[in-house]
């Protein structure tokens, strides 16, 4: 019987070396059963509730980066050569040091501040809730930013549990930057990073965990093992372990290969790679596209986004998938890549059938290419939105996705974009209703006009989310709202158009 390779990251200082882990095995397994860190908790047991959030750091160009992670579906070997913290670690962990002046409360400001504002009662979500103000405090308390309310309740979005109401631990989020400030010796830490990535790892019968650190290595073990499961964020296939029960004897990590993980701009093309997480990808995409920001923020939840991947999203083919139609839109291209060379086509193109697609046993998808408005289009002349409709606001699936993008020229429409989801099998473009736009003045008519289209080009199914009726009620009213955002050539600021998009109730 052949051993998985050893899994090792940087815990209070140290480096922890776990031998034995099996590839499938999730992160907060190892934490509870191995290491003893029973201040994690399980709650649902599929990255929705927060109770299991922990905090990874990592370097990146000589600067620690911290996230929030749901450990539970977070796989084990994904955070070899990281920095974690627990719950466990706040208070306890010897990197963590007062700013200036003598260490204070035996608590963490996070801590502190949860119970000055009376923000836990049962306790079993209070070590989630800790540790996505841990995240927060170390990316904007100890840069020297201020949290604002509305920071503060994306930074919560993962964590459901409301045992004491939304006020108690909102106000503590913003208390803990007024109290004596912690931060972590990001100089140590950085220096055991590098240390941890240099030291050789002993070689073991099998890699049954496959990591490849460069592009060329992975579309080579892509080759070598066609049977190996893919993964990057594990946000879906954490799922089939926890709640499926699947086991997979051997996986194969898209997410060390260096050229999948950055983002570029050239050739007026935005690239992402597919190993790109969804934070950094939608953080990248409202650099350019401000008006994205609402949308981006109701993907999920934050430590989904942290750890899930544009990438895996789009792979993954879900119809109600939400960053694909957001893609179509955009005019997307998927790159498509094996040692026996590459390919390109459109995002609308790649899908074949529901979760089905063109990847060939041997490929893998690297990037993802979005064109850029050119100085003479002028972003004047852009109208571009995204609409999510869901029971609730934060955390949920779409029951409807729809994005639409107009190119406008004096009062007609010169090219018209539109993708949806969760209204087809496959995440889709309507090529019909654009076909209605193009060349048309941009006016409440044409909208009408526009909307039944739209309404008649899908065949929406019923399901526990909504209607099929309900589905192509809203595809219509979405356009209308679109044409009421978008008149008179100037597009509303995006944080006011956007906040009361989520329609609450389904029929």
């Amino acid at each position: 019987m052949t051993t998985p390779r050893p899994l090792c990251f940087i815990r209070r200082g140290r480096t922890v070396q776990l031998h034995g882990i099996a590839p499938d095995r999730t992160l907060l397994e190892i934490l509870r059963e191995d290491l003893g860190a029973t201040g994690t908790k399980e709650g649902c047991g599929e990255g929705d509730c927060g109770a299991c959030t922990v905090v990874l750091g990592e370097a990146r160009q000589g600067r620690m980066h911290y996230q929030a992670v749901n450990s539970c579906i977070r796989l084990a070997h994904s955070i070899d050569g990281m920095a974690l913290w627990t719950v466990e670690d706040l208070a306890h962990d010897p990197l963590i040091r007062p700013a200036s002046g003598p260490k204070g409360s035996a608590l963490h400001p996070v801590q502190e501040a949860l119970v000055q504002c009376h923000g836990s009662q049962c306790g079993f979500c209070t070590p989630g809730f800790a540790m996505s103000l841990f995240g927060l405090y170390q990316n904007e308390v100890c840069q020297n930013r201020g949290i604002t309310r509305t920071q503060a309740a994306e930074a919560l979005s993962g964590n459901l549990c409301r045992c004491t109401g939304y006020r108690p631990i909102l106000d503590a989020a913003q208390q803990m930057q007024q109290l004596p400030r912690v931060q972590v010796d990001e100089t140590a830490l950085l220096q055991q990073l590098e240390l941890l990535a240099l030291t050789p790892q002993a070689l073991e019968a099998d890699f049954s965990y496959i990591s490849p650190a460069t592009l060329p290595d992975l579309l080579a073990a892509r080759a070598a093992h066609p049977d190996a499961q893919l993964v990057a964020g594990a946000t879906d296939l954490g799922l089939w372990i926890t709640k499926q029960h699947r086991r997979f004897p051997r996986l194969l990590d898209v997410t060390r290969a260096a050229e999948l993980t950055g983002v570029a701009e050239h050739d007026g093309q935005l690239t992402l790679g597919a190993a790109v997480s969804l934070t950094d990808a939608f953080s990248a995409l409202q650099a350019r596209w401000p008006q994205l920001h609402r949308f981006a923020a109701r993907f999920a939840g934050l430590p989904v986004r942290n750890s899930g991947t544009l990438g895996g999203n789009v792979a993954n083919g879900s119809p109600i998938g939400d960053s694909m139609p957001l893609l179509i839109a955009l005019g997307a291209q998927v790159e498509l890549a094996s040692t026996r060379g590459s390919r390109r086509m459109p995002l609308e193109d790649f899908y074949t059938g529901y979760r089905q697609n063109q990847l060939a046993a041997d490929e893998l998808l690297t990037f993802i290419h979005l064109p850029l408005p050119t100085p003479d289009q002028g972003l004047a002349d852009q109208r571009l939105a995204a609409y999510k409709v869901s029971k609730r606001f934060d955390d949920d699936i779409s029951a409807v996705c729809l994005a639409i993008q107009l190119r406008i020229e004096g009062q007609t429409i010169t090219q018209a974009r539109i993708g949806a989801g969760g209204v087809a099998a496959t995440p889709a473009r309507a090529r019909q209703t654009e076909a209605a736009l193009t060349g048309q003045p941009w006016t409440a008519a044409t909208a009408e006009r526009a909307a039944a289209v739209l309404q008649a080009e899908f065949n929406p199914i019923s399901d526990m989310r909504a209607s099929g009726a309900y589905r192509r009620e809203v595809l219509g009213a979405l356009v209308r709202r679109f044409w009421r955002e978008t008149r008179g050539g100037a597009e509303t600021p995006a944080l006011e158009r956007l906040q009361p998009l989520t329609l609450e109730a389904t029929p």
